[in-house]
């Protein structure tokens, strides 16, 4: 039987499906905030506002929680034995990062976290705080200083048990537990990750330029996607996945034993043409309870257009078309893009001579005259 706390809260972990455990002193070291202050500086986090007006508490756990002793972080696969690469290559289906193939994992994750946090405070009486990638924590940082994996060139967690495929979540306490040893960086000589990326958003190992990123791209920036991004992004249409595909670490890395994170089947490949007729009501239902939701119809719609554009598909001329006249402008526009990719230059201008007078969009009006 497990006696010390540690142990028995590596026990409780194991009984809610994480796959691994390990705790940090709550103090991070300065060299993590001085690379966010840099990431800061030269802008590589585009429209994320929030990380720079949270940037003070983001340098150490204890400027958040000044009462916070331990960091307690959990590992939850999500693998879903899939291959990343082979779907990029049905071009008329989308591609859904698999992290978001089924629920929520802020859900998932923090719903679980917070049984163990009540247990854990009811026998030790110490006060915790449930953390899951919503709050100004750096959470990559502490699971790396709890030895649960490092942080590789490309700035995602890479663990030598587990691969790249899993989330990462925290309890804070004020209760000073034993920690576990830091993790080492691993990556060695590899590059892979830096070299996959399709429109190369990594200035330097271990630098993320986000502006470039196709996750940020699809995901936080709520404008339209720039001409130079739109070809490299495919057929992805929420997040991309390039970068942990190819780690060589994930020979390691497991599939979700978690029922609420395995894939759902009309989520792997859906067909473009039927995601881009989605209306607001249609898009929310089929996205119940998945990440994908948060993202709002239209900046969705948005993706599903370009990735259409790239398709080579004249089959979805007619939804592309019909899109014309969507009531968001970040529609319209990527259904011009769309056109321009799909269709021959004289039957372009035809159909241009016939919407362009009554559009109003300035952005929009810019794609008419893009070619």
């Amino acid at each position: 039987m497990p006696t010390s706390i540690s142990e028995r809260l590596r026990v409780r972990a194991t009984q809610e499906g994480f796959s691994g455990i390990r705790i940090a002193s709550a103090n991070v070291a300065p060299a993590q905030a001085e690379r966010l202050r840099g990431f800061l500086g030269q802008n590589y986090h585009g429209d994320m506002a929030w990380l720079a007006t949270t940037a003070e508490r983001r340098a150490a756990p204890k400027t958040l929680w000044p009462e916070a002793q331990s960091a307690i972080v959990f590992a939850m696969n999500y693998g879903q034995g899939l291959d990343a690469f082979e779907r990029l290559g049905r071009k008329s289906q989308g591609v859904i990062s698999v992290y978001a193939l089924n629920r929520d994992y802020h859900d998932v994750v923090k719903g679980k976290l917070k049984k163990i946090a009540t247990w854990f405070a009811s026998v030790t009486k110490a006060e915790v705080k449930v953390f899951v990638d919503t709050a100004p924590l750096m959470e990559k940082p502490l699971a790396h200083a709890a030895g649960l994996g490092w942080q590789g060139k490309h700035t995602n967690l890479v663990s030598r048990e587990l691969g790249s495929w899993f989330f990462i979540g925290t309890i804070l306490t004020d209760q000073v537990l034993p920690v576990d040893e830091p993790e080492v960086d691993h990556c060695g000589t590899c590059h892979a990750c830096l070299d996959i990326c399709p429109t190369k958003a990594f200035p330097a190992p271990y630098q993320l330029d986000a502006r470039r990123c196709i996750s940020y791209l699809t995901i936080e920036h709520k404008g339209h996607i720039d001409r130079e991004f739109r070809k490299a992004m495919g057929n992805r249409i929420y997040g991309c996945d390039d970068c942990l595909a190819v780690c060589p670490w994930n020979k390691f890395a497991s599939e979700a034993s978690e029922a609420k994170l395995r894939a759902r089947e009309d989520l792997v490949s859906p067909g473009l043409d039927d995601l881009a007729q989605l209306d607001d009501a249609a898009f929310r239902k089929l996205f119940v309870g998945s990440p994908v939701k948060r993202l709002g119809r239209d900046r969705f719609v948005r993706n599903v257009l370009i990735a259409i554009g790239n398709s080579g598909n004249p089959d979805f001329i007619r939804v592309a078309e019909q899109l014309l006249s969507d009531p968001s402008p970040l529609v319209r526009a990527m259904s011009v893009w769309a056109l321009v990719q799909l269709m021959p230059h004289e039957e372009f201008r035809h159909v241009r001579d016939m919407h362009v007078l009554t559009e109003s969009d300035p952005a929009v009006k810019a794609e008419w005259s893009s070619p």
